[in-house]
């Protein structure tokens, strides 16, 4: 039976579990997945069993990639392809159930650092880049040479950044080269002086300087899309939502060298978190979805966003649900916001046609809206780790204690135009409030936002109704499924 509504049953049966992409010729796989550096990384830690994480596009050349490294190395390989959420971490939970002693990440990655110990080589791929072509659109773009530009690629395009200042550096004197924030093998020497890393990359900033005086000259992507607002690859939006307002923000096509300057796009993503943040100063109940289990202090962090939640005022539940669709979140109408505790480009990730009833947003957006101190003066517009947040972080910032005037500040929302309630702990100290609502059988219990929804609701739920019901023989009920039950004939 198939209706608007619904599909086939066999529909079910032939649906592809995603995208393999095309398929690398046998003779280039050395090359596209650096079999050479891997085979040398799994021989030094001595691993006889390694696990292969894939993203979706490039499981069709899984099997011959774990083919040539079992050949080459005599371990045993294991092809992760069902990450439970992002496919830019590091699925150490997979890793330890296959027994594995060692790692190899394939395609892009978001370089966080994993929730467990375990060794871990990246391959992020080698993109080709027309370097002349870049270095021609670079000097087009920055005309003075003394002008401070940091050079920053896509992951798959690193490897061309110090080929590409080699042309650049006869002409300009102040250009810094970042590099991704890969792990540094054990043993090696500490770097002095220390880069800084920030947005996944390292940047060797000279002493004195800092990473906001610096205009960007970004190498990937696609060409100009005349779509004002497509959706950007998150790495992109991570960079664009941090850089310095103010500072130049270039994107040049790695294969035609065509730029485009971002700074326009970067200001209406800027916008769109403002908003999200006003969408969160104005919940009442709020949804922290647990979208990472295998990146460092996701605990800490989960108990960090529900206790901002309740110092505002706020009620907050956890929901592990995987990773979020609008038909799971849909299941809770409760919810005025959800908050997405994930990897910095999880957080940032496009969200799917037919998008969600209600916002999404990442734990920046809680903080801005909870803490009243918020941001501290000369902080980047955004964070995009919620690592950034916790205690022992340069940019974390404590709550103010309860006699601060800052909890006293008029908030009015500029979504409804109404003045927003003090938090909860402010009003029970009010001698004229009282946190006890009477009910007529003169019960007393307390009043919650998700007490306050389930009352309104016309359904809700099943009563006990105990002694009240007749008692009556069981019947056969309806047979078959919800869209062909067998009474219900063929339509």
């Amino acid at each position: 039976m198939e209706s608007t509504f619904s599909s086939p049953a066999e529909a079910v049966l032939q649906r592809e579990a995603g995208a393999p992409g095309l398929l690398t010729p046998l003779t280039d796989l050395d090359r596209v997945y650096e079999l050479e550096r891997v085979v040398a990384f799994v021989r030094d830690l001595e691993c006889q069993r390694v696990v292969l994480q894939f993203p979706d596009k490039l499981l069709g050349d899984a099997g011959a990639v774990a083919a040539r490294l079992e050949e080459a190395t005599g371990s045993k390989m294991f092809i992760l392809g069902d990450t439970a959420y992002g496919s830019c971490c590091v699925d150490v939970l997979g890793a330890e159930q296959a027994g594995a002693q060692a790692l190899v990440h394939f395609g892009p990655a978001c370089l966080s650092p994993p929730a467990r110990p375990l060794p871990i080589a990246f391959v992020l791929g080698q993109r080709s880049v027309a370097l002349e072509l870049c270095a021609k659109a670079f000097e087009t773009q920055n005309p003075d040479p003394m002008a401070p530009v940091v050079l920053l690629s896509e992951p798959a395009c690193a490897h061309a950044l110090e080929a590409l200042a080699t042309l650049l550096h006869p002409r300009y004197k102040d250009l810094l080269i970042s590099s991704p924030a890969l792990p540094l093998p054990a043993g090696s020497p500490s770097l002095e002086p220390e880069p800084l890393e920030r947005f996944g990359r390292r940047f060797p900033l000279a002493p004195g300087r800092s990473l906001e005086e610096y205009g960007a000259f970004y190498v990937g992507g696609s060409e100009a899309s005349p779509d004002p607002d497509p959706d950007l690859d998150p790495d992109l939006s991570r960079l664009l939502l941090g850089w310095a307002p103010g500072r130049p923000f270039i994107s040049c096509c790695p294969s035609t060298g065509q730029t485009q300057d971002e700074s326009a796009r970067a200001e209406r993503l800027r916008a769109r978190r403002r908003y999200l943040v006003e969408r969160a100063r104005d919940a009442r109940v709020v949804g922290l979805l647990v979208g990472t289990l295998g990146v460092a202090q996701h605990l800490e962090a989960l108990a960090h966003l529900r206790n901002l939640a309740r110092v505002a005022g706020k009620r907050s539940y956890v929901l592990a649900l995987g990773r979020p669709t609008p038909a799971k979140l849909a299941n809770f109408p409760e919810m005025d916001v959800f908050v997405l505790l994930a990897c910095p480009l999880g957080a940032l990730a496009p969200q799917p046609s037919g998008s969600f009833f209600r916002p999404v947003l990442a734990p920046c957006e809680l903080e801005a809206a909870c803490n009243p101190a918020w941001p501290p003066p000369g902080l980047a517009p955004h964070l995009t780790h919620y690592a950034d947040l916790l205690p022992g972080s340069p940019f974390h910032v404590p709550l103010p204690p309860p006699e601060s005037e800052l909890w006293d500040t008029p908030d009015v929302s500029l979504i409804s135009g109404e003045l927003r309630p003090p938090p909860a702990w402010k009003s029970a100290n009010d001698p004229g409030c009282s946190a006890l609502t009477p009910r007529p059988q003169m019960e007393l219990a307390e009043s919650s936002p998700g007490a306050s929804f389930l009352s309104s609701r016309s359904w809700q739920g099943l009563e006990p109704r105990l002694g009240q019901t007749p008692v009556t023989e069981a019947v056969r009920g309806r047979r078959g499924i919800a869209i062909a039950y067998e009474d219900e004939g063929r339509s």
